[in-house]
Parts: C-alpha cells; sequence; structure tokens
C-alpha cells in the first residue's frame, strides 16, 4: 500500500489506506467482463488512482453506478496489495453503469480524456507504474473506434504524442471494499490525497 501515494510520505500513505480497511477489509472476486442488466450498459475506464476516477464520473448526468477495481492482467482475484506492487499485469480501472437513453459511451469517453493527463506514459499524476495507467478498455469494435477517434482528436488538440492505452476488455476484478466510493466515505482523506497528489493542478495545466 505504500506505493499508493508515492509522491507523499509512507507513513502518511499508511494511514489513509489505513483508516480505510479498518472499517472492512475483503479480497477481490471475479465478475465477467461488463454487461449492462436491462436499460443499462457497462463500460471500463483507468484514470490512475480509481478513487478519483469513481469521483469523477458520478458526477455526469446518466451514470448510474461505478465500480473500482482491477483489470486487464491474468491473475485471477487479486488483492490491492498485489496489484500496487505491480507485475500483475492489472490497472486500475472503474466499471461505469449507464443508462445509454440518457449518456452515450461517446460522452463518456470524451469526458473521461478529459479527467486524466492523456500525454503520461509512467503511470498517473503522483501515482506511478503501469498499474496506473490511463486507458480505455473496449468491449467492442464500436467502443474501439470511438477511443481512437477520441485519443486521436485529444493528440491534434495538444500537439503532443498522447499516450493513454486503448485495451481490450477482461475479467473486471472488484476492489475490496473500502476502496469501493472512498471520496464519500473518507471525504477529507480522499480530498487530502487529490490535492497532494497534484491531479486538479496538472488537469488544469493541460486542459485549462
Amino acid at each position: 500500500m505504500n506505493r499508493k501515494l508515492k509522491s507523499m510520505s509512507r507513513s502518511l500513505t499508511a494511514m489513509v489506506i489505513a483508516g480505510a480497511a479498518a472499517s472492512c477489509s475483503s479480497a477481490a472476486t471475479s465478475e465477467a467482463p461488463a454487461r449492462g442488466t436491462a436499460g443499462s450498459a457497462q463500460a471500463v475506464f483507468a484514470g490512475g488512482c480509481f478513487w478519483c476516477t469513481e469521483s469523477d464520473f458520478d458526477k455526469i448526468p446518466g451514470v448510474l453506478s461505478t465500480t473500482s477495481g482491477y483489470t486487464g492482467g491474468k491473475l485471477r482475484n487479486p488483492t490491492y496489495e498485489q496489484v500496487s506492487g505491480g507485475g500483475t499485469g492489472h490497472i486500475e480501472a472503474v466499471r461505469v453503469t449507464y443508462d445509454p437513453a440518457r449518456v452515450s459511451y461517446a460522452t463518456l469517453a470524451a469526458r473521461f480524456i478529459r479527467t486524466v493527463d492523456p500525454l503520461d506514459s509512467g503511470g498517473s499524476f503522483c501515482d506511478r507504474g503501469y498499474h496506473y495507467r490511463s486507458a480505455f478498455f473496449v468491449a467492442t469494435p464500436a467502443q474501439r473506434q470511438i477511443a481512437e477517434t477520441i485519443k486521436n482528436r485529444t493528440q491534434a488538440s495538444l500537439k503532443k504524442p498522447v499516450a493513454m492505452l486503448v485495451l481490450p476488455a477482461a475479467t473486471f476484478y472488484p476492489a475490496e471494499t473500502y476502496h469501493q466510493d472512498y471520496y464519500t466515505k473518507n471525504p477529507v482523506w480522499y480530498r487530502f490525497y487529490r490535492l497532494n497528489c497534484g491531479r486538479d493542478a496538472r488537469l488544469k495545466e493541460i486542459w485549462g
């Protein structure tokens, strides 16, 4: 866990995570690739820290729910410690369940890219490593086309190479309970983390 806030003190990192974990700690469980229930659809996005990505998507009208988790790797039922330690092939991600009658995948994807640093190939903000890369996890050819189009347009707009990944959807493993809705359950720690990670400052620098 001491990798979570790499640019901050290790003792503070442990305090932030432990405070949430004390209430409930459970291993991640397996779920099939994203499929919505009747009247809903699902999509998976990776934007670095899943606490922040959850918070960003929950603000979008038409989003019904968000789930933090891990995807893209081969290790079954990974834990946070395993993924944050690196080498599992998994990336921290968020599964978004939404109402396609109210918001489209294209809108979600376009909003998503403006919540990340698409130029960063080494992680996201203060969180470093492949497991914190930003990515679209696409489940259909249509999703892939939309993701690639947004990526190309962003590169043309920023006039710099866009490093974010477009990867095939894979089994999604929900993260431990204490990670879910972290920003609502632990608002003070969440705001402290987000500020000290420099996320919003970097987003303003990129997007204005």
